[in-house]
């Protein structure tokens, strides 16, 4: 998945404005002014839009992670140079602090079937024998998921 698409999915999925959508990047140690935002949240096919590196995106799931879960003592962790759906799917699970069972929930949600084991292998070390690639499928439903299970409870309490 282009980092683009995902940034504009978790934007509507919890209802995220400009002003805190730069707060969550400065939190995250990237500074993004509403412009730049923007850009990144047009479309392809728009003359303005601009391509967000994986470190943007990574600082501001970094940010995600430190709004929802409070900073944590000493220095904020470095944003990564380089991402896959592994690191993304594994930065929101700790962001939202969801157990494999939510996960499992939340892509059931999206009516794609992942086994705990399935699941398991995604968040090993790439070192490992069981480790697989996280493929663009399973980030997709998880996201629609997502947006299922949130945006709904959103409206209700803003609780981003």
């Amino acid at each position: 998945m282009q980092n683009n698409d995902i940034l504009r999915r978790l934007r509507y999925t919890f209802h995220l404005t400009d002003t805190h959508m730069m707060e969550l990047f400065a939190l995250g140690g990237c500074v993004a002014n509403r412009e730049t935002i923007s850009n990144w949240l047009k479309k392809e096919d728009d003359s303005d839009f601009v391509s967000i590196y994986d470190i943007d995106l990574a600082a501001f799931l970094n940010g995600l992670i430190i709004q929802k879960r409070g900073k944590k003592e000493g220095e904020n962790p470095k944003p990564e140079k380089s991402l896959n759906n592994n690191i993304i799917l594994r930065k929101l699970k700790i962001a939202l602090q969801l157990k494999d069972d939510d996960i499992l929930h939340i892509l059931n949600l999206a009516d794609f079937k992942f086994s705990r084991h399935e699941l398991s292998a995604l968040f090993r070390k790439p070192d490992q024998e069981q480790y697989r690639l996280c493929k663009d499928q399973v980030l997709r439903n998880f996201l629609m998921g997502l947006q299922l299970s949130y945006r709904k409870n959103n409206l209700d309490t803003n609780s981003l």
